[in-house]
């Protein structure tokens, strides 16, 4: 896929691009927006990964004229050194398809790039493995190994596990985990409690492996990286 990037720090693009290039995507780079936005009105791209900082054209000024320009369907990854509530409201409500938190994990990147990808295109992408630490997801398989030993692990509760390490260090609400699991499917909460309960214990997330699973009162979940 063709992916073109955003931010005026040549460091922060270099090593965006580097990561989406070893997943076998084709990679442009841009430094200032006015850039961008030339190019954009001569080349298609599959997918944009915008700063919310950049010194000559604010990020949300390239992601509406993006969104009234460009086809819906266009997936726009937005990266800030910090979001507040107020500014993922104001994102959301322009149009951003996902955000992350400068700074950049590889692999947590990898595999937004690809949720997003597929999501946009429908695009079945076979033998995708994501790697976090010594856990590493065999997406077609739905096969879990830790440091090479394989997990027994059900389809939701595989499920589940991917969707914490996917989203580390932000709160999930129970609504939002009932969602992206079991979608329609109506279960209690003492049942999303045991599945939870499930995947801490069968992954053995704890400190001494790197991870823990906090309960957030009245709210839902959170993955810790220790």
């Amino acid at each position: 896929m063709k992916i073109a990037v955003l931010d005026d720090h040549f460091s922060q693009t270099d090593s965006v691009c580097r990561a989406l290039i070893s997943g076998g995507h084709n990679c442009h780079s841009f430094q200032n927006g006015k850039e961008m936005l030339f190019s954009l009105c001569q080349e298609n791209y599959d997918m944009l990964v915008l700063a919310w900082q950049v010194r000559d054209l604010y990020g949300p000024k390239v992601l509406r004229w993006a969104r009234d320009k460009l086809p819906g369907n266009l997936p726009i990854l937005f990266i800030a050194s910090r979001f507040d509530e107020d500014k993922i409201v104001e994102s959301l409500m322009m149009g951003i398809s996902d955000y992350m938190i400068k700074p950049i994990r590889r692999s947590e990147l990898m595999a937004r790039v690809q949720i997003l990808l597929r999501q946009a295109y429908h695009t079945p992408i076979s033998n995708e493995q994501i790697a976090f630490g010594d856990y590493l997801f065999d997406i077609d398989s739905s096969h879990l190994t830790y440091a090479d030993t394989s997990i027994d692990i059900t389809q939701k509760e595989f499920d589940l596990a991917l969707l914490f390490f996917r989203n580390i260090g932000r709160p999930l609400s129970r609504a939002y985990i009932h969602e992206a699991v079991w979608s329609s499917i109506k279960i209690s909460s003492r049942s999303m409690d045991t599945h939870v309960a499930r995947v801490r214990t069968k992954l053995q997330l704890r400190p001494e492996h790197g991870y823990q699973i906090v309960a957030i009162y009245n709210y839902g979940y959170r993955l810790e990286k220790v």
